[in-house]
């Protein structure tokens, strides 16, 4: 009980405060807050895209409370390309009759894959006695799915994964070269190395050299050959050398990666983290940290004016 007298008078208002401070104040904090609400609203409204049963798969981990940037983002990348996609939207295990409704309406012809159809294949491509850790981790740590949930799917080996805290701003054509004949890897680069452990541990664990500023706002990855094995041990091993980490599905696809000849997208056309004087020639831009603010407040906003 005392604890929790701490946590409400004293650490959780001082978390709230540096919040606040990172993002310019409480009233500039508020701001962006309302400019995502806005974006919720806005979301609704947006006309429906429609996905092609041969089109160029993309797929999305999404849910109640990230479906609206999903939409936003699927939006921007129709806008700015003339290719026909179909968009495969993954159950972060939050989807409901309502939530389906609304995908099918907005997104036409889209395919999406339930919690059931994902425990199927995770019980049979990777069973719980074979991967303690893995499971263990995916409990408790979402990002996780972008690899397990999507990885473990049929159909195409290689797969072409977008967060969905993106926009695009004109026609990504590396991405639509790498859709169409997938040879290799494609990430995006880094602002700053974002992996939460140390290069030699990962590197110590893989095996091989870890590639600088890997980015998993877009990745591209062939299923056939994740070796799950391998991820359930640094799983394991990164942990109880140096603790958990917001960032571990970033590091485990850098050691996956490692040394291999990939795509890599240029770090200033495909922006991470970018300021509002970003705009084009910039291709896409993952709004990450600080760039929340301006994400929230004005990016979506062009995009639709």
């Amino acid at each position: 009980m005392f604890q929790k007298i701490i946590n409400i008078l004293y650490r959780n208002p001082r978390s709230q405060l540096k919040t606040y401070r990172r993002f310019g104040g409480y009233w500039s904090y508020r701001a962006m807050m309302r400019g995502r609400r806005q974006m919720m609203e806005a979301s609704l409204q947006l006309p429906p895209v429609q996905c092609y049963a041969h089109g160029l798969p993309v797929y999305f981990l999404t849910g109640k409370n990230y479906l609206y940037q999903t939409l936003f983002c699927i939006r921007s990348l129709v806008k700015f390309s003339t290719e026909q996609f179909q968009f495969i939207l993954v159950d972060d295990r939050s989807f409901d009759n309502k939530l389906v409704t609304q995908i099918q309406k907005q997104l036409p012809g889209c395919i999406i894959i339930m919690q059931d159809e994902i425990d199927k294949n995770l019980r049979q491509h990777l069973p719980t006695q074979q991967y303690p850790h893995l499971y263990q981790k995916r409990k408790v740590y979402p990002h996780l799915k972008k690899l397990t949930d999507i990885h473990a799917l049929p159909g195409a080996d290689w797969k072409l994964v977008l967060d969905s805290d993106m926009l695009f701003w004109d026609n990504p054509a590396e991405i639509i070269r790498w859709l169409k004949n997938p040879q290799q890897p494609i990430h995006m680069v880094d602002c700053v190395e974002s992996y939460g452990y140390s290069k030699q541990l990962m590197e110590q664990l893989s095996g091989h050299a870890i590639p600088p500023l890997l980015n998993v706002g877009a990745i591209g990855l062939n299923s056939t050959m994740i070796d799950w094995a391998a991820i359930d041990t640094w799983i394991h091993k990164l942990e109880e050398k140096e603790g958990s980490s917001y960032y571990l599905e970033q590091a485990l696809t850098a050691m996956l990666i490692g040394n291999q000849r990939s795509s890599i997208l240029d770090k200033d056309t495909y922006k991470v983290n970018p300021t509002p004087g970003d705009a084009k020639p910039s291709v896409l831009h993952h709004y990450v940290d600080l760039s929340k603010k301006y994400y929230y407040t004005q990016a979506w906003r062009k995009l639709i004016n």
